[in-house]
Order: C-alpha cells, then structure tokens, then sequence
C-alpha cells in the first residue's frame, strides 16, 4: 500500500466519521467466531498492513477500527494478503465479495502451504470496500486467516499446513 493511498484512506475514514458516528470503513466478510474483544478500542482499518494480527474475531458487517496485536501475543486472525478491486463504480456487494475470493483464495494456499479445505485446518475471511468508502477511492480487499473453531493463535501461521 502507497503512502498516498494510505493517506486518501485515513481521509476517507475520517470525512465519513464526521459525516455520521455509524458510518463504517470496510465490511468484514466470511465472519469469525465471536469474542468478548472490543473493536472500539482497536486501530484504524485502514491502518491494518499484511503481516499484522489481529483480535477480531467479534467483528462483523461495517467495521471502522480493528484491535491490531503483535502476533507474538494470542490473537484471532493474521492480514495475510493485500489485493485491488477494478477501478470503477461501485459493483455491489456481491461482486466486491466474488472478488475477494478471487483474491483472497488463492493466496490462502500460497500463504498457509495448502489449499483451502471447508471444515479442515484454517479458514479466510476479507475486509472490503463498502459502498462510502469505494466513493472515497477504496478499492482494497485485505485478506485474513484464522482458526474457524475460534481459539487463538500464537505466532504467524504462515506455511502452517505446509
């Protein structure tokens, strides 16, 4: 992720803050097991870098902050990949979703060292563009793996099932 990227997206985080204390940043797609942690307290999601862990696992729908951890701590998922959505209006929800798993899926297998597998070893989920933020220039899929059972994780699971 560029500077100015990151930039326009801290931007647009707080121009739709403003704009209306429910307004969120990204959709998390694909769910996690709910936790007792508290994504108010958390980092901005647009601050979240590949390689970062995070405790997320109670987060769903629009999300605005995100609890980033070091992945020396137990922590419910790791940013495992970073990819774009094509330039242009905004396709729907559905569409951003079938290419977050266009993103996401195949880089699940390069980063954890097996294809993914429902029901076995890990899962992925994405933070994507919501309608506001794709207005804004958004484009980002950020993809996310964790432990579908909902136990923490410690350390990087990285060719985890290699």
């Amino acid at each position: 992720m560029t500077s100015i990227k990151s930039l326009t997206r801290v931007l647009a985080v707080l121009t739709l803050s403003a704009a209306s204390i429910s307004l969120a940043g990204c959709s998390l797609l694909g769910g996690g097991t709910p936790t007792t942690a508290d994504p108010s307290s958390g980092s901005d999601v647009f601050s979240i870098k590949v390689g970062d862990c995070l405790n997320d696992a109670s987060v769903n729908g629009e999300v605005s902050t995100v609890p980033i951890v070091d992945c020396s701590a137990p922590h419910d998922s790791e940013a495992y990949f970073s990819g774009s959505l094509a330039e242009g209006d905004f396709p729907g929800d559905d569409a951003v979703k079938q290419g977050a798993e266009a993103i996401c899926g195949p880089a699940f297998t390069d980063f954890v060292g097996a294809p993914y597998q429902q029901d076995a070893g890990y899962n992925y989920s994405y933070y994507t563009p919501t309608l506001d933020s794709w207005n804004a220039g958004d484009r980002e899929v950020m993809c996310v793996v964790f432990d579908p059972s909902g136990a923490q994780v410690t350390g990087t699971l990285k060719g985890s099932e290699g």
